[in-house]
């Protein structure tokens, strides 16, 4: 390698170089961010309408499917659906990975843009936002008081106008949403029978509300000299100045004797008082105004919860008396445990890499000047990931850690080959020169053979390509580094710093205090190394002279292999244990809210019953838990270390515990999949609400039956109970009433309206609503009795009519959420999956539905991690095909021979039997990192192949027979193939055997590489000569036909 020759030349230079890679390497690792998983654009837009008071089925005829048809013109969507509750839809449009994210949310805009006109007036504005599937809350704040003097409504005052700004202007801070609080509101509550004696209808009342308190620019008046503003001033100053707003005046004799006036303190009372509760949060049972932070897509979340814990400790210095403050939630500790325990295994790898280079050199020299390239290629990486534009992340720092014992073989190779020329006389120079050279084309194939493994890698299709589209550019960027420094450092420094005790004083007696401590060691060491030669070479002449028999216990092993494949358990990626986890429950369809409190309270008593438990967090009615009925629970554990059981240990006691508790319905234990659902989804999609319930109802019934699935839930619930009325339209028509004059009245006095703002001393303005007194609005009888003012009669009496006179009122029932998808309405059916893997109950979930007789229309798909994990594995097989097909380019360029790189490919399925056996040994299931784990493995199985290969080749070319110069290879480079193998098993053990916090999910990875390594190593070192054998004799045997029929060619010619 010409850059050998100068860096032996000009070690100077060589240094400089090295010098330039450790520098820029340290000065972008302190710019580099850190976060738990890269940062993916996924290009989905949500669209929020809110209708309040609309039931599901108005929702959808009048909001949902008008955005539908909307955005549904927009290019580039790959998905299109919606989930339409009471009062709310939401309508989730997903982009091709190809489209920029804020392009589609602009584009989404403007259609929805242009359907608002023809929406009803009582429709609030569209609230168009991109979705970050990571948009878990990252920070919880809980504002609890110590006084009982201090009630929710000032605990949201201070929570909403102090700290939520505070946490708002922090720098990445998305949202800060307030769960559990109630607002400051100025409440008109109607008097209907008042109403009814002062001859007065709501309307009136709210016509006088928005008229009487306003303020506004008039306009101005100008002079030579000066321009004044004149502004009306007109807002009233308390909300006991509401009172005396004139909302009717009557003429003198009428009805209201002799008064003129009716002012609103006789048709209603003035509550300043909070706003109805609609939403709770429960901190260990207590209630609690909760503050849940969001991040920004694309920031990091260390940084914004650091500045978020600044945020709050300043505001400490402003909380009111009897109010204090406490985090509940920290999703950055996740990722500083994460990313503290991967360089814990990347630094622990590192240490057994290198301790096993010094067993096998015997020299401390040697373990130098071969580790050098760990740090090297490691801080150099830094570089190119800051370059690239990546983060220091779970991935990433998970893809060095599987490269430590990759970077050291280049080293490890070059070293052994220059030691070996040394110890056969030549001077450190030459041998520095002509080592290098000798290994130098085997060295540079096996490197680019794990380049072309993870190139392909890096560059998969899907949302598994984006998320391990930095693992393979990092992994690639190292290697090549480790080969550069290998290629220049290693022989630069074999060249000057001369090793004369390298491998200790064979056969003679210790002579000084390392012979005699460490020495001793390594000299066994070393003794049985020997010993190994020995036997591997009597082991390879019984195969090459019994090939049959060697190939078919390889076919064997591999048939084995395939057929252990299915009693692995198969899933997307397995669940990690960051002490926290997630509980989910409903209570029955139409309960109020204070009836899941009640539920909610017990279902954390029993939780915190567990020693494990360190809090509990309960929101109702919140951002993931829609609706009154539902309440989703985070419980947070004691540290991983201080407890004997994991969480999935904890399942099945607190699954047995929560059964106890009646009146609740348990949808979820366990930690949820990247997104927030569950680990098995699957929807069933068709025109008829009717017929998808009961295809819903038949399939639940038959899934109840699998073993392993759990926490099995629909989307369909038992109909929600309403009261239907129906107008009396000609009896309305003989009274001089419309359906729009009814419902506009009583949708005043049930579901209240907003009459404008009252601007309190403090500055901040509240809600003025006018609305029906909750005591009267409780009940039917109370709806039926409701009177309906029309006018005054000529006497000046008020016209007045009863509602049961107009409409009818019947109990009713109407679904509690309707969900659609590409246009048509669907049933959702998730569960999960408790002592089997999702991947094999998934299977069983199809082969039911495959045998169920299905309506024309209707259809069934599977979404979440059964979807991702299809996709996932299609993309690695096609991954791994590419990563083979690179391979022999690569050999076939190097050995220049079509056929000889089939012999070192045999070696590729001879890592399955490693691979199958390692897992069912851990009880891991085949992932998506164990996937990555075996791509990986062809190539590093061929690097051996590689080694020996190559070796006898250059012997056969200096005239050794085929089997002579087979046995040479494995006797000389049996000792640089154990180097390589042992580091770089050495260096996944930490990786593999999930010590720490959180590994659970990245151990698979390790164990397939370990298994695959150490199986397809001592296969591929017995079975590659005998196929190379056949492969020699099949090309020679070519030959001869070859040249057999083309030499009478050339004597016809003649």
């Amino acid at each position: 390698m010409w850059f050998t020759r100068v860096a032996i030349h000009n070690p100077v230079l060589a240094v400089m170089v090295m010098l330039a890679f450790v520098v820029l390497g340290l000065f972008s690792w302190q710019r580099l961010s850190v976060d738990q998983f890269p940062n993916i654009d996924v290009p989905t837009v949500v669209v929020q309408m809110d209708y309040p008071g609309a039931s599901p089925e108005i929702m959808e005829a009048e909001v949902t499917k008008k955005v539908e048809e909307a955005v549904n013109t927009v290019a580039g969507i790959s998905s299109l659906y919606s989930r339409t509750y009471e009062g709310t839809a939401l309508v989730i449009v997903e982009f091709n990975l190809d489209i920029d994210g804020r392009r589609a949310a602009e584009d989404v805009r403007e259609k929805v843009a242009l359907i608002r006109p023809l929406l009803r007036d009582e429709v609030k504005e569209p609230r168009i936002f991109r979705f970050d599937p990571a948009s878990q809350p990252v920070f919880n704040v809980a504002l609890l008081a110590s006084d009982d003097r201090v009630t929710a409504q000032d605990l949201t005052t201070w929570g909403t106008q102090v700290l939520q700004k505070r946490l708002e202007n922090v720098r990445g801070v998305g949202s800060v949403s307030v769960i559990g609080g109630v607002q400051r509101q100025v409440n008109i509550y109607l008097r209907p029978a008042a109403m009814e004696a002062a001859g007065v209808s709501t309307e009136q009342v709210v016509a006088a509300l928005r008229s009487e308190n306003q303020e506004a620019p008039l306009g101005s008046i100008r002079s030579p000299e000066q321009d004044r503003v004149v502004q009306l001033n007109a807002r009233l100053a308390t909300p006991r100045d509401f009172r005396d707003i004139v909302v009717a005046r009557k003429p003198a004799g009428g009805a209201t004797g002799t008064g003129s006036v009716v002012r609103l303190w006789q048709v209603a009372d003035v509550v300043d008082g909070p706003q109805e509760l609609d939403s709770l949060a429960l901190y260990n049972g207590q209630r609690t105004v909760l503050l849940s932070v969001q991040k920004s897509q694309g920031e990091n979340t260390i940084a914004v919860v650091d500045g978020l814990q600044r945020a709050l400790s300043d505001a400490q210095a402003l909380l009111p008396p009897g109010i204090r403050t406490e985090v509940n939630r920290d999703n950055s500790r996740a990722i500083r445990v994460s990313v503290a325990n991967v360089q814990r295994t990347l630094l622990e790898g590192a240490a057994l890499t290198v301790l096993i280079v010094f067993l096998f050199l015997n020299s401390w020299r040697s373990t130098v000047i071969t580790g050098l390239t760990l740090p090297i290629a490691l801080i150099g990486t830094f570089l190119f990931m800051y370059a690239f534009g990546f983060t220091i992340n779970t991935i990433t720092l998970m893809a060095l850690s599987l490269c430590v014992g990759l970077l050291i073989d280049d080293a490890i190779v070059v070293r052994e080959n220059i030691v070996r020329n040394v110890q056969m006389g030549q001077s450190a120079h030459d041998a520095a020169l002509q080592g290098t050279d000798e290994i130098g084309l085997a060295v540079l194939a096996t490197t680019l053979s794990i380049v072309a493994v993870f190139l392909p890698i890096g560059f998969m299709g899907g949302i598994v390509g984006k998320f391990f589209h930095e693992f393979g550019i990092t992994i690639v960027a190292a290697v090549l580094i480790s080969m550069f420094v290998s290629f220049t450092l290693d022989p630069m420094l074999s060249s000057v710093w001369n090793d004369p005790q390298a491998h200790g004083h064979p056969g003679g007696p210790p002579v000084t205090l390392y012979d005699r401590t460490l020495g001793r060691v390594t000299g066994w060491f070393d003794r049985l190394t020997l010993r190994l030669g020995d036997a591997y070479q009597a082991l390879l002449a019984w195969s090459l002279v019994h090939k049959v028999k060697t190939v078919a216990v390889a076919a064997a092993s591999f048939g084995v292999a395939l057929l252990l494949l299915g009693a692995i358990g198969k899933e997307f990626v397995p669940k990690a244990d960051f002490s926290e986890t997630q509980i989910n429950f409903h209570t029955p369809v139409g309960s109020s809210i204070e009836v899941t409190e009640m539920r909610a309270r017990q279902v954390d008593a029993a939780l915190r019953e567990f020693p494990e438990v360190r809090h509990t967090v309960t929101t109702i009615n919140s951002s993931f838990s829609q609706g009154r009925i539902y309440g989703s629970v985070y419980v947070r554990l004691t540290d991983r270390r201080d407890r004997t059981r994991g969480i999935e240990q904890l399942t099945a006691p607190m699954r047995e515990r929560l059964a106890r508790i009646p009146g609740i319905t348990v949808t979820n234990i366990g930690v949820l999949d990247l997104g927030g659902s569950k680990s098995i989804q699957f929807s069933v999609q068709g025109s008829d609400l009717a017929e998808l319930e009961r295809l819903a109802t038949q399939i639940m019934a038959r899934l109840r039956d699998i073993p392993g699935l759990v926490d099995l839930d629909s989307t369909p619930k038992p109909d929600k109970p309403t009261l239907a009325v129906d107008v009396k339209r000609d009896a309305a028509a003989d009274l001089g009433l419309n359906v729009d004059a009814i419902a506009r009245s009583l949708r005043t006095l049930l579901a209240g309206v907003s009459v404008g703002n009252w601007r309190a001393a403090d500055g901040e303005s509240y809600d003025v609503r006018v609305q029906l007194a909750p005591e009267s609005r409780s009940a039917a009888g109370d709806l039926q009795q409701l009177p309906l003012v029309l006018g005054s009669q000529p006497d000046g009496s008020a016209r007045v009519v009863r509602l049961s006179q107009v409409a009818e009122l019947r109990p009713s029932t109407g679904p509690n959420q309707i969900n659609r998808r590409d246009m048509n309405r669907e049933v959702n059916i998730d569960a999960n999956a408790l002592g089997r893997s999702s991947g094999e109950v998934s299977a069983d979930i199809r082969a039911v539905l495959d045998t169920m007789a299905w309506p024309p229309g209707y259809r069934y798909s599977f979404g979440g991690s059964t979807k991702n994990m299809q996709e996932s594995f299609s993309y690695a097989v096609g991954a791994l095909a590419l990563a083979v097909v690179f391979i022999y380019m690569i050999l076939a360029s190097q050995f220049k021979s079509f056929l000889q790189p089939l012999a070192l490919m045999s070696s590729l399925p001879l890592t399955l039997i490693g691979v199958v056996l390692a897992l069912l040994a851990f009880g891991s299931t085949l992932n998506m990192f164990s996937i990555i784990g075996i791509v990986m493995l062809m190539g590093l199985v061929t690097k051996n192949a590689i080694l020996l290969v190559d070796f006898a080749i250059r012997a056969r070319e200096r005239g050794l027979e085929r089997n002579a110069a087979l046995l040479e290879a494995a006797r000389v480079r049996l000792r640089p193939i154990l180097m390589t193998t042992l580091a770089m098993i050495f260096g996944m053990v930490p990786l593999a055997f999930a010590l720490t916090e959180g590994s659970e999910q990245r151990s698979p990875m390790g164990q397939a590489v370990i298994g695959g390594v150490v199986t397809s190593s001592l296969l591929t070192l017995v079975v590659v000569p005998v196929v190379y054998c056949w492969l020699d004799d099949l090309a020679a045997w070519a030959r001869r036909r070859w040249h057999g029929r083309a030499q009478p060619a050339v004597k016809v010619g003649a």
